[in-house]
């Protein structure tokens, strides 16, 4: 009789636990049941209870899920026992009430602590706005982590489920443990039908279920105190979160600003170890490990390609767009220590107050193992980690700007490119110009600050050059000149970068640090700039090395209250943020402007390449140094012919050419005063005395003239002469060049007169004639000069006295009155001479009265001087026609030249004279070439050798000697296809590098 009731209440069991979990949003009484569900049945088929699965997405979890739970397994027995089962339910209802307490606060506390933990979130401050104060490669960590790649690595959803715990096991623990107490289990079905019939047992159920509705109103009665309690102190933490608001701002600030330091010491930390790796690699590559060629570095390239841009055109006109970093500045505003600072050496010469920087200094920073610096056109390489080779660089940049600085001027257009390579080195080409003055003081030239102004105007109107504007912040912002300037030549400041430095002494002397910041934001000046940077150059020791000057600029931002204000920001100051982004920005606008700066110089190259076809179409594009190549080969070529001259045409040129020279002094000095002696013997001696003085002192040095002159005269000729119809008259100037500055180099040899000296004087000493021939040899020496001389005579007399009757007849031309002065005068001196044929060869004074006395009857006043002159001439052209015919006589006297003139009256002794002449000039001229081949034409040939070679390292020098429109368009040509092919060269290496 007991079963069917225990089977409905199993059955009644089972339906009220389907539907307490599978309802939700049911009141806490409705959760509740009577009877745990661990009640064991004995006389039910199904003795156990079955746990209904845990619904994890809807069941609620509190505190109280993790505590160990044991179920109580409650043993009813079945009969008649009220007694015994009341007690046992007494029991039930005090642990249900503990039991309800506990879950009741567990509860609350569960909901306060969610309400706690919304209160405390919304107290939080919006830390979006201070996004800036974490650095940027914070919120850029995507674009270097592939965070794709890492959840990849990750394991998946299972197996992370298995190292969870058995959210399973756990719920059907806690469901035990709810099922232990929940009424309308079936346990509580049992319970209910075995005493049915008590009162005591009415009693309980009653007492029971005030308990719980009692439990319930204290629940609800604590949720709104709680939310009073919650509205009241939500107000109070408003308040104090407004009063505290500013210090909790401020030690975020400082907390970020220390891990920024702290991050920045850890990238510089890394940086540096980077540097030694990359200095241990390139090292390596240096000393051949790897037995590969270096390539250039990708800067090296550029750089190279502005120095060729600098060469074709040095104004920096509309040709040239290429980027470059521009550092303008006042004068004494930091410009060359922002510099120094970027490429961390101390490379510049200084000064307090005076101008330093007088010419461009085009600075190329690149990267590599040792930290040298080095000149364009220099091979020596200065270590900077070495104070005497920083010393001697700065020396060299002082002595190059003096020298590039023209005479009466203060500064120069002329650029001096230096290379700094070092670890770590941002890559970048910046220019330093002379800072813009205000006022031109006592030593400067008058033009200096036109002249400053027209070269930085030059430089920054290069649509593509990034100005670097420098602006002294210790000093008055409305006394700076070049912002004006610069916003004259970047008005929307798209490429302007302003720098603000010395900004500790700003810190110390402004009285308003808001002016900083102004300046900073770019709204104290009118100029625009892409970024704003604020940097400490140092205390102003020009003894201050560059970590000193680092760690002071780092201290001084760490503790400045511009920074700490939000006055500045953390991106905008130190030298290292402004050299990242200046190179950023450099290399940005590289890449944007150097593919249509090729296309520009393509297009220049086929336009000078047609105007070549048309104009030149059977001539080669050769420039400046391959015409100054052909030029040197055709003069070495023309040098070299000097020496295939043969000795006797050598010989025949020296003779005539000495004797052209020494010819007047023979017969003047020599020659005539010897035949105005009376016998042999006085005239032997007179020839012997005057020929041993002009050998001592005259003849050796004006042997060696004439060699030298006939040296230059060959050399001469076969520089000028046209070897083929093809003659190229464009080198004209150079070879006149070279043969002028050859002659000028060349020095005859010293001991050459000495050892001529001898050789004439037993040349002269020597008077015998061998034979015959010799005797007709020296006759028809005499003859020709003698006739030569009097022809020259006569000529000066028809000068002398005018045109005779029948030139005056014919050609219709009259004397002058000098001349005919002079006519009378000959005439008179013509009839003395025939009145005595013997006359001696000077006038006495009464001969000279004599003949102007008888001029001045026939009406012709004439000066005694004019009288000697013409006497002269006169008796001149008397004596040679003598000589001549005297010259005759002799052609038959060698029979008696042997027997030495013994009885005979005919003497030849001016016969002997003019063979001993002869013969000297023929010993002379032999040994002159025999010099001239062995040694001189040699002397000249390595002195061509060296003209040559100090005109092809001087580019001046070429390009005054060769010139003309062929010349230019030729360099144009292969200037522009030099640049084009360096660009595309260094186009597909950056994109090989963007790769």
């Amino acid at each position: 009789m007991w079963r069917a009731p225990a089977a409905a209440a199993c059955i009644i069991c089972r339906n009220l636990t389907n539907g307490a979990h599978g309802v939700r949003g049911k009141s806490l009484l409705q959760k509740r049941h009577l009877v745990s569900r661990s009640i064991h049945h004995s006389r039910h088929p199904v003795s156990r209870f079955q746990r209904p699965p845990l619904r994890t997405p809807t069941q609620p979890f509190s505190s109280l899920s993790r505590l160990p739970l044991r179920g109580t397994r409650l043993l009813v027995k079945y009969g008649s026992q009220p007694h015994r089962t009341f007690w046992l339910g007494r029991v039930a209802a005090r642990l249900l009430k503990l039991r309800y307490i506990l879950l009741g606060s567990a509860v609350g506390g569960g909901y306060t602590a969610k309400k706690t933990y919304d209160q405390w979130k919304d107290m939080l401050p919006d830390l979006g706005e201070y996004k800036w104060i974490v650095p940027d490669f914070i919120w850029d960590l995507d674009e270097y982590v592939d965070f794709e790649k890492l959840k990849n690595a990750l394991p998946d959803s299972e197996d992370l489920a298995k190292l969870m715990p058995d959210f399973d096991k756990i719920g059907e623990s806690i469901s035990s443990l709810t099922g232990l107490f929940t009424p309308g289990s079936p346990g509580d079905t049992a319970f209910r039908a075995t005493d049915q019939g008590s009162d005591r047992e009415k009693q309980f159920k009653k007492g029971l279920l005030g308990e719980l509705i009692f439990l319930q109103q204290q629940i609800q009665q604590h949720e709104e105190e709680t939310r009073r309690d919650h509205f009241g102190s939500s107000q109070q933490q408003q308040q104090k979160r407004k009063a505290s608001d500013k210090e909790k701002v401020d030690q975020l600030q400082e907390e970020l600003l220390r891990t920024q330091l702290k991050y920045q010491r850890m990238l510089e930390r890394l940086e540096k170890e980077n540097k030694e790796l990359r200095k241990i690699v390139l090292q390596r590559d240096d000393k051949g490990i790897h037995q590969r060629k270096l390539k250039k570095s990708l800067i090296d390239m550029y750089s190279e390609v502005l120095d060729t841009l600098s060469d074709y055109d040095a104004s920096y006109n509309t040709h040239d767009h290429l980027p470059r970093v521009v550092v303008v500045g006042d004068q004494s505003a930091g410009k060359t220590s922002v510099l120094e600072m970027i490429a961390q050496a101390r490379i510049f010469p200084r000064g307090s107050g005076e101008m330093m920087t007088r010419s461009p200094v085009k600075v190329t920073l690149s990267e590599g193992p040792h930290h040298v610096a080095l000149f364009k056109d220099s091979s020596r390489e200065f270590d900077l980690t070495k104070k005497e080779d920083l010393a001697a660089l700065r020396n060299e940049i002082e002595i190059r700007m003096r020298k590039s600085v023209s005479e009466g001027c203060t500064v120069s257009a002329e650029t001096i490119s230096l290379s700094v390579k070092g670890p770590g080195l941002q890559r970048m080409v910046l220019v330093d110009l002379p800072g813009v003055i205000s006022t031109v003081t006592s030593g400067m030239a008058p033009d200096t600050k036109e002249t400053i102004f027209s070269i930085s105007k030059a430089y920054m109107q290069n649509p593509n050059a990034i100005i670097l504007c420098i602006q002294d912040g210790s000093v008055d912002a409305e006394r700076s000149i070049v912002t004006d300037l610069v916003s004259q030549m970047d008005p929307q400041g798209k490429r302007t970068i302003f720098v603000l430095t010395k900004v500790d002494l700003a810190e110390k002397n402004v009285a308003s640090p808001s002016r900083i910041q102004q300046i900073i934001e770019g709204k104290l000046f009118p100029m625009k700039a892409l970024g704003y940077f604020a940097v400490v150059t140092g205390k102003g020791n020009t003894s201050e090395s560059i970590e000193s000057i680092k760690e002071y600029e780092e201290e001084f931002f760490q503790n400045s209250k511009l920074l700490k204000n939000c006055m500045l920001k953390a991106h905008q100051v130190t030298t290292r943020n402004l050299s990242l982004a200046v190179s950023d920005c450099f290399w940005k606008m590289v890449r944007e402007s150097v593919e249509q700066q090729a296309d520009a110089f393509k297009a220049t190259r086929f336009n000078l390449e047609t105007e070549w076809k048309n104009n030149y179409p059977r001539l080669r594009e050769l420039d400046r140094n391959e015409l100054f190549e052909k030029a040197k080969n055709e003069i070495l070529d023309e040098v070299i012919s000097l020496s295939q001259v043969t000795p006797k045409h050598w010989e025949d040129m020296l003779q005539q050419s000495l004797w052209e020279r020494v010819s007047t002094h023979v017969i003047e000095n020599i020659y005539l005063p010897a035949a105005q002696t009376m016998n042999s013997g006085t005239f032997n001696t007179t020839v012997d005395i005057k020929l041993k003085q002009w050998t001592d002192k005259q003849l050796p040095n004006k042997a060696v003239e004439v060699a030298w002159g006939t040296l230059q005269e060959e050399f001469s000729r076969f520089m000028t002469e046209e070897k083929s119809k093809e003659h190229d008259d464009i080198f004209d100037k150079l070879k006149q060049a070279v043969k002028e500055e050859s002659i000028k180099r060349h020095k005859w040899n010293e001991g050459a007169e000495d050892s001529l000296r001898v050789i004439q004087h037993n040349a002269l000493e020597d008077r015998s004639i061998s034979d015959k021939q010799q005797w007709d040899a020296a006759i028809q020496f005499m003859e020709e000069t003698l006739r030569s001389r009097l022809k020259d005579t006569e000529s000066v007399i028809e000068d002398m006295v005018g045109p005779d009757w029948k030139k005056r007849w014919l050609y219709w031309v009259g004397r002058s009155k000098e001349q005919s002065i002079r006519n009378e005068t000959k005439n008179e001196l013509e009839k003395m001479m025939r009145c005595n044929d013997e006359h001696p060869a000077y006038l006495a004074n009464d001969e000279v009265t004599t003949v102007r006395k008888n001029l001045e009857a026939r009406g012709v006043a004439v000066d005694p001087c004019l009288i000697k002159d013409t006497w002269h001439q006169v008796y001149r052209r008397h004596f040679l026609k003598k000589a001549l015919g005297h010259c005759n006589l002799c052609r038959r006297g060698f029979y008696y030249y042997q027997r030495h003139f013994v009885d005979s009256e005919l003497e030849c002794n001016d016969v002997v004279l003019f063979w001993r002449i002869q013969r000297m000039l023929a010993i002379t001229a032999n040994t002159l070439r025999q010099q001239l081949t062995n040694t001189e034409v040699r002397r000249l040939e390595k002195n061509v050798k060296e003209v040559l070679e100090d005109f092809a390292e001087d580019c001046e020098k070429k390009m005054k000697l060769l010139t003309g429109k062929r010349v230019q368009l030729a360099e144009d040509l292969k200037k522009v296809r030099e640049i084009q092919e360096k660009l595309e060269a260094f186009i597909e290496a950056l994109h090989q590098e963007e790769k």
